[in-house]
């Protein structure tokens, strides 16, 4: 990445409350968004990934409490007005949600939903604002126009219901698109279809994108740097080819290890031992080192801060795995 970021999470916190006390859902969150650039943020479920991105756009549960700054030119997101921010969400920052058959509203037909908020944040008349959305469809290749948007979500398929949810984030031009697990459930050629899509936007637009996934595939041939969560904090990041080709913590080697090599003759996969820790089980020391085959005695009792290796590549490990064998 050159120049400022887009987006800046500096040390973000997330707590939220349950009973006898409050949970930290996301711990010492750092990352950076370039211009034009998508980062590809990584990790098991519940690693916090997406509760950073509702941290950034205000959408978090009630009761939830937020420390550290989330800078977006210049703003800290998290001291905003509530009015201001409300300005910034779907104009500025757009977010597309994992599934579009719960954050598309059945009972709307696809117009209204593509023009409430280009009347709101645009001030477009109802005939500038059908004019937009037609240009939005054709802009994800949807076909049809007019009949589109007279229809409803429950008429499309998935890949056209994820094309839809895609067009109402981009219906105002925002800088930044968080996109959230958007291939999920999708078949590979549809998938293969949105990731085409969101890489051609873009270049297209100058647009940056924070790619949210479990998939390494996916990160593997969308992302330029790739940001590794777990527990709720990074503990790699880099650029792609470096972080996918050469891990440097063990959870991201971990990570690869699971997945298949296809031509790999007698390669089996070497799944993680252990689950993710729950939210509020976290006490000191590295959160993965219950998990890990190399942990050090010190890993117990000392959280690993970032060491940085490479240029623009860090790891939260004192222990090397490209020079260690995975035990069998």
């Amino acid at each position: 990445m050159t120049g400022e970021p887009v987006l800046d999470v500096r040390d973000l916190t997330v707590t939220l409350p349950r009973r006898g006390g409050r949970v930290t859902a996301v711990g010492g969150m750092n990352l950076t968004l370039g211009a034009g650039e998508i980062v590809g943020l990584a990790g098991e479920s519940g690693s916090g990934k997406t509760m950073t991105a509702l941290a950034a756009l205000g959408l978090l549960p009630g009761g939830a409490r937020t420390g550290g700054e989330i800078l977006f030119e210049g703003r800290d997101l998290l001291t905003l007005p509530t009015r201001a921010l409300r300005d910034v969400r779907g104009r500025d920052i757009a977010m597309v949600f994992q599934d579009p058959m719960t954050s598309l509203h059945p009972m709307l037909t696809v117009e209204r939903q593509l023009t409430d908020h280009l009347r709101h944040h645009r001030g477009l008349d109802r005939a500038a604002a059908r004019g937009r959305a037609l240009e939005l469809l054709e802009t994800v290749r949807i076909p049809g126009g007019k009949d589109a948007l007279r229809s409803y979500p429950h008429q499309f398929s998935g890949g056209m219901r994820q094309r839809i949810a895609i067009a109402i984030a981009l219906a105002c031009d925002p800088k930044v698109l968080i996109a959230d697990e958007p291939t999920t459930a999708l078949d590979v050629t549809v998938q293969a279809g949105i990731l085409e899509l969101l890489d051609r936007l873009r270049r297209e637009r100058d647009m940056s994108v924070l790619l949210i996934t479990h998939d390494l595939g996916v990160m593997s041939s969308l992302a330029d740097r790739v940001s590794v969560m777990y527990a709720g904090r990074v503990v790699e990041s880099g650029p792609r080819g470096t972080v996918l080709t050469r891990p440097r913590h063990p959870y991201t080697r971990g990570l690869l290890d699971a997945l298949p090599h296809p031509g790999e003759e007698g390669t089996g996969l070497r799944p993680i031992p252990g689950l993710p820790p729950a939210a509020g089980s976290v006490g000191d020391g590295c959160a993965f080192a219950p998990r890990c085959h190399w942990a050090l005695a010190s890993c117990a009792r000392t959280t690993p801060e970032p060491l940085h290796l490479d240029p623009g590549h860090s790891a939260a490990c004192p222990v090397d795995p490209l020079a260690k064998e995975v035990p069998v």
